[in-house]
């Protein structure tokens, strides 16, 4: 049987690899010569977009597509499909604005109006209220032709000294007769609050998009697009028709679009409803909830938690039902995948407006789970400190501690996708980003576990293409894309290690979306933080897996085919009933459970806990941790894999398991500082250290001790090393892995300089001759051009060495080295370190280093304007390292 190293030694890794391509109606050659440079870059795939093509599931369409159908089948590749014409999913290619009425979008609004009593023989005229941020109400009785439809009319008694609402409440509901409402008002002061289901709300851009919770109306999306496709490419479903990619689905309730703190209790914002809701929310809060339902936006303390649990419990599984699965299991009936991703911006993954609810359901009925990393979410430096980018301000700490960290857990612990975490990568970071930033922030995906990869994107539009660049072509004009092919056989050579087998952690955290909704709570991504800062790898388990599809055995928590030591829950006020139980459980056959801050309180539905809440504070296998101390206590409790000698908080750890070979990932996150440590690793015997840029095995010294290996690691700045181990590395051989510690000789002499564009490469320009190495864009260089600068010296070598290394120093950022001729190698990001031993010679040497930096220098586009700029070109010092 083949071992997955074999594979990658050998050049027989699978493609992980599939990237937007973006269609916009150009000519035939156009789209094939696209076709060319996507399989010319080292990937299998496509992901075909539309948003830009003018003719959408119409004759151009089908034609650019069967060119790319047949270019697919040619090259051996496959091709997905971005599954509408608009962003985000949800448009249906415009046939929702043609469906039935009760098809659209619903939405529950509220509205309310103060009265004084005692008042025999009032009415209220509601027909004339103004619904959901000012827009009008026809009427509130019925539901055709666009008219709103009264759900509830309710008085709440309000504090006749500072106006706060009391629990005296009066159901009015069945007091409406033909839009006018009549009711004796008893004494005092009342608020009435009337709450409509209506077509009013959300965001104007998604205005005609299906409802979500209705699964006929998700249905006009798979007749109209799904069914399409099958129609026409039926012959090709499961072979080079691999699926489809659902963008960013949500509820967009709210006007503005992308309000990332939109959930109940958010006043005058219209809430997420369909035809199924009444029923189910009388299921779950009994006949009078009509009297309820208006502490979806009003502030009442425990009743408002319990209120807005509920609807949140009941919307987020409709999601789940009628969207996500239903449109995968249309998907895996005909031998396709669906993946795609949902918004997870700044939390919003366990709310509205823009999200889905939550994150784990909104992603269960795809075959891989996915995310997004754009617009400048992950910046490396940025991982506490919020970072302006385009749609505001980040929080720093979900994106580099809870993103990835939220998706993968989905891949680990789903059966049907298989331990498949896609990650949309790269789009709207400006052409400032170039192959450098993307290197880092490929290796904060896979050293997570992410083991798919959405490059983000190629268009086919003549360069410039202002749509959210980088561009990875860019009709050539991208200076860049020559080396692009090396990032893309890193990330399959790293993928395919850690595909196919058992991921390793020790902890799981549970997920914080219904203690959010139940009250005060902690983000998972908190505690997450901690452990990843000590090297403590976990999962994020969601209350529905844990109820549902996981065991303890041998002390340990077993979900799918993941096992963890212990169970950490951040603070939350308050849980659902059967999670409590649930821990109560886990506790008493022997696992460990950690609550985080302190226990809950109470119960997510109001239901009586006490004695659940008391057992938990007196079992032995239940403590409470302050956040700062929990990583440390998990480590002198055994509660982790690796153990490393100084706290490097930057340094990211990913173990993954095959028959026969233990895969180790390490990261230094750190932009600027070098890693250099001792670890401990839970094996016994050789480990090999695998350098997936050159697909070469080197031998690394270590130590043994009681059943463990002690390493030493040294890891520059956006350096990453993957460790070996195992019967699967028998047979290889390896010479000893050599880190450069010593400065032999450094070059000084005279630099010849030369430039050459992206479209005259290799045809140089002679520039300049310089002595002293320095920033080609400052302003007395050249601080509009973007292309290759082209250094050239030569010096006197004595000596003899077995093994010779050049370290390049400071270079921005791509840089290519020729030594007396021979090709010495090629890096794209730090350490830019290269073995030359091979072709250093006594005498006379001739060194030729070309450096290409990006487009920004001559585009200077709106996204790169929210990045500090590089500089360009070689800096040095150059040393010759022996």
């Amino acid at each position: 049987m083949r071992s997955r190293l074999q594979d990658v030694l050998e050049g027989q890794e699978q493609n992980y690899i599939l990237p937007f391509l973006w269609q916009h109606g150009e000519e035939e050659q156009v789209i094939r010569e696209e076709m060319a440079r996507v399989h010319e870059a080292g990937i299998g795939a496509v992901c075909v977009e539309s948003r830009p093509h003018p003719d959408f599931l119409g004759p151009k369409w089908w034609m650019d597509m069967d060119v790319i159908m047949e270019e697919a089948r040619t090259r051996g590749m496959k091709v997905w499909i971005l599954d509408d014409d608009h962003f985000p999913t949800g448009h249906a290619g415009g046939k929702v604005k043609e469906a039935p009425e009760e098809l659209h979008r619903m939405f529950l609004g509220e509205r309310y109006i103060d009265t004084l009593g005692p008042a025999k023989g009032a009415s209220l005229l509601l027909d004339t209220l103004l619904m959901c941020g000012l827009r009008p109400t026809i009427s509130l009785t019925q539901h055709a032709s666009g008219k709103n439809k009264l759900v509830s009319a309710v008085a709440v008694r309000r504090d006749p000294s500072h106006g706060a609402l009391l629990n005296d409440c009066v159901d009015l509901t069945d007091l409406v007769q033909d839009g006018i409402l009549y009711w004796d008002i008893p004494e005092g002061y009342w608020r009435v609050f009337i709450i409509s289901e209506n077509k009013h709300g959300g965001s104007k851009e998604q205005k005609d998009y299906l409802n979500p919770l209705d699964r006929d109306s998700v249905r006009i999306l798979l007749d109209t697009v799904y069914e399409a496709f099958y129609e026409r490419y039926k012959t090709d479903f499961g072979k080079t028709f691999a699926g489809f990619f659902s963008d960013e689905p949500g509820f967009y309730n709210d006007e503005q679009t992308f309000d990332f703190n939109s959930k109940p209790g958010k006043q005058g914002v219209a809430l997420p409803w369909s035809r199924e809701m009444p029923a189910l929310l009388e299921a779950a809060l009994g006949l009078d909830w009509r009297k309820l339902v208006y502490l979806l936006w009003q502030d009442a303390g425990e009743p408002s938690n319990i209120v807005r649990y509920t609807y949140m419990n009941i919307v987020s599984k409709l999601y789940a039902d009628y969207f996500c699965s239903q449109i995968g299991a249309w998907c895996r009936a005909r031998g396709v995948e669906y993946i795609g991703h949902v918004l997870e911006d700044n939390n919003v993954h366990a709310r509205l407006g823009s999200g889905t609810g939550h994150f784990f359901r909104s992603l269960w009925g795809q075959d891989m789970s996915g995310l997004d990393v754009v617009l400048w979410q992950i910046v490396p430096g940025f991982d506490e400190l919020s970072f302006r980018q385009p749609t505001g301000e980040t929080d720093s700490e979900f994106y580099h501690y809870g993103l990835a960290k939220l998706a993968v857990s989905l891949g680990h612990i789903d059966p049907k996708k298989q331990g498949r975490t896609m990650c949309e990568l790269y789009g709207a970071y400006g052409w400032t980003e170039g192959l450098k930033l993307m290197k880092w922030l490929t290796d904060h995906m896979l050293v997570r576990g992410v083991n798919y990869f959405v490059p983000h994107a190629f268009t086919q539009k003549a360069f410039p293409d202002p749509d959210c660049p980088p561009h990875m072509y860019a009709g050539g004009r991208n200076p860049q894309y020559r080396y692009y092919k090396h990032l893309n056989r890193y990330i399959n050579r790293i993928s395919h290690l850690i595909s196919g087998g058992r991921h390793v952690a020790a902890a799981a955290v549970l997920y914080h979306a219904e203690a959010e909704w139940s009250g005060e709570s902690m983000y998972f991504h908190k505690p997450v933080k901690k452990l990843m800062q000590h090297q403590i790898d976990c999962d994020v388990l969601p209350v529905d897996v844990l109820l549902e599809a996981s065991s303890v055995k041998d002390n340990k928590l077993y979900v799918h085919r993941e096992d963890y030591k212990c169970l950490i829950v951040p603070y939350s006020e308050a849980l659902p009933v059967a999670m409590l139980r649930r821990l109560i459980q886990f506790a008493e056959q022997g696992l460990p459970v950690r609550f985080v801050d302190g226990l809950p309180v109470r119960s997510s539905e109001g239901i009586d806990v006490s004695a659940e809440l008391s057992c938990l504070a007196k079992h032995r296998n239940v403590t409470v941790a302050p956040l700062e101390e929990l990583a440390n206590e998990l480590i002198a409790d055994g509660h982790c894999d690796i153990i490393v000698e100084t706290y490097e908080p930057y340094l990211r750890n990913y173990r993954y398991l095959h028959e026969g070979l233990d895969v180790f990932m390490f990261f230094n996150e750190s932009p600027h500082q070098t890693i250099r440590t001792k670890m401990v690793l839970p094996v016994e015997g050789d480990v090999y250290a695998y350098d997936a840029f050159l697909n070469r095995l080197t031998c690394l010294h270590a130590s043994e001790r009681d059943g463990a290996i002690t390493v030493e690691l040294a890891l520059h700045p956006y350096e990453s090393i993957v460790l070996l181990h195992g019967a699967a590395l028998e047979g290889y051989t390896a010479a000893p892995l050599r880190y450069a510690t010593a400065s032999d000789f450094e070059l000084e002499g005279e630099w010849t300089i030369s430039i050459a564009k992206a479209e005259q490469y290799p045809y140089f320009q002679e520039w300049g001759r310089r002595a002293a190495l320095t920033n080609m864009s400052g302003p007395d260089g050249l601080p509009r051009f973007t292309g290759t600068f082209r250094y050239e010296m030569e010096f006197e070598w004595d000596e003899s060495a077995s093994e010779v290394l050049l370290d390049l120093g400071e270079v921005y950022e791509t840089a290519e080295v020729w030594l007396n001729g021979e090709h010495a190698g090629v890096r794209i990001c730090p350490p830019y370190i290269l073995k030359i031993n091979g072709s250093l010679k006594k005498g006379t040497n001739r060194l030729v280093i070309e450096v290409t930096n990006t487009l920004v220098k001559d585009q200077c586009d709106f996204l790169s304007s929210f990045a500090q700029q590089e500089p360009s070109g070689l800096i040095g010092p150059v040393r010759v390292i022996r």
